[in-house]
């Protein structure tokens, strides 16, 4: 039996699917970074602590894909998937009526942890699935569905809470949600080259160790930590900024502000493309480096500056992104899901640590000093970009 190969109905079936996947997932899962001023007025909390509505859900998916890195081989991945989008579809729903921050940040963190099956699976799929021939192509869908998630929920929920108040604007992303579970469960293709299987605690702890003790590997984790937690980071609290002197600007344009995104669907498609000219390795350190431009375009007031270094960042973060998780994905040539499970885990973690922890470090000093902690994040993952080696494709 052959892999999914270009023109055929399998693989558009699987892309689709994968996109929409992606789509859902990272729609709920930054569902309440543009509500933070919303949510901040209405329980009377701080910036940090209203923040813990998106870290929740971080955090859970951190504590989902370790779960996962053990378990995910056991379950059927179309089954398991499923079960991620349908769950969180559900939890996103009950969100909406909920009147204590407290069982809000409980359900984040119940929601990423269910959520987190499909990102603990979904590049194994695809390498598993897919024909090497369109491999690039099928993860750049993924990607794709995962940035224009996140973009989509953040406008829409920025729009839809200015005009319907946030719980509104959350049911209806809830809705939403569901609708594409429905989608995925009829649509997506079982796997053919992978059939669940009893794993072993122990061999999974001699494949986990053999990760961390490679040099490789632990920094392509640390540099998804810190970069995911400043990009999260940079988005959680350009709001507050933005809604303040000197720009003093309304819901309405810091909305599209996120559609910055768009150009992170670039980065991903670009990096890809660049793959096929550069190596890896140039192509991750190049895009870090351009990072670190981008966010020295932060310390600005002027807006339009603001704006393009907010561009160049977002377009850079994601192409760095997709360059270091094909890595992984890559040099893994056992356990992928274990390895990638890994990956996701330090993604997420350094999303929930970070992109709280800075909004903290925000609150008892200024915006100046929070931008120079994030050029420092990434001037390390640049560090350690220096450190990995090319990876063969």
């Amino acid at each position: 039996m052959d892999k999914a190969g270009k023109n055929t109905r399998r693989l558009w079936a699987i892309q689709i699917c994968i996109f929409l996947s992606g789509l859902s997932v990272f729609s709920q899962l930054y569902l309440f970074q543009p509500l933070l001023p919303n949510v901040a007025s209405e329980f009377k909390t701080s910036v940090g602590d209203s923040s813990l509505l998106v870290s929740s859900s971080t955090i859970g998916m951190a504590i989902g894909l370790l779960f996962f890195s053990f378990k995910a081989d056991a379950f059927s991945r179309k089954k398991l998937m499923v079960f991620s989008l349908l769950s969180s579809a559900f939890l996103t729903l009950i969100s909406s009526y909920i009147n204590h921050l407290e069982i809000l940040v409980f359900l984040g963190v119940l929601k990423g942890f269910v959520i987190s099956g499909v990102s603990a699976v979904a590049l194994a799929y695809i390498t598993e699935e897919v024909s090497s021939s369109v491999l690039g192509l099928t993860l750049s869908m993924y990607l794709s569905g995962n940035i224009i998630g996140g973009m989509s929920g953040r406008i829409f929920a920025t729009l839809l809470a200015g005009e319907l108040g946030w719980r509104n604007a959350v049911l209806i992303i809830g809705i939403e949600s569901l609708f594409l579970a429905l989608v995925f469960w009829r649509f997506f293709p079982e796997s053919n080259f992978f059939k669940p299987q009893r794993q072993r605690f122990a061999l999974k702890i001699r494949q986990m160790k053999s990760f961390f003790s490679d040099a490789d590997f632990l920094s392509l984790y640390c540099i998804a930590a810190l970069l995911m937690g400043s990009f999260v980071s940079v988005y959680n609290y350009l709001s507050f900024r933005l809604e303040q002197p000197p720009f003093s600007l309304n819901h309405i344009f810091i909305a599209f502000i996120f559609l910055m995104y768009t150009v992170g669907v670039f980065g991903t498609m670009l990096s890809g493309r660049w793959s096929l000219k550069y190596s890896q390795r140039t192509i991750l350190q190049t895009s870090v480096f351009a990072m670190i431009i981008g966010v020295f375009c932060l310390f600005s007031t002027n807006v339009w500056m603001v704006v393009l270094g907010l561009g160049l960042f977002t377009f850079t973060f994601f192409a760095a992104h997709t360059m270091a998780s094909r890595m992984v994905a890559a040099k893994a040539k056992e356990a992928k899901s274990a390895a990638t499970s890994i990956y996701w885990l330090f993604y997420y973690f350094g999303s929930s640590v970070l992109g709280s922890g800075s909004g903290y470090f925000l609150h008892v000093t200024s915006w100046f000093w929070f931008v120079g902690l994030l050029s420092l994040a990434v001037a390390i993952s640049f560090f350690l970009t220096l450190k990995t080696q090319t990876i063969k494709l």
